[in-house]
């Protein structure tokens, strides 16, 4: 899985890293970092949640 952000959606809300912080940061400027652009498989469910409860819908997964 690689995960895919649209950055003239993200607004920077950080629900993305409240579902999976290993994963995703959003500094205080509201500015998105992904740590891991292919994450583990044990990192699916929450990367999931990530994409399913970003406000803004500007993360997506695609299969490799």
């Amino acid at each position: 899985m690689r995960i895919v952000v649209d950055r003239d959606l993200c607004q920077g809300h950080a629900a993305c890293e409240g579902e999976a912080p290993e994963v995703f940061s959003v500094s205080k400027k509201g500015e998105l970092t992904v740590l891991e652009s292919t994450p583990p498989e044990d990192q699916r469910a929450a990367v999931e949640l990530a994409v399913k409860y970003c406000p803004t819908h500007a993360l997506r997964i695609e299969e490799d």
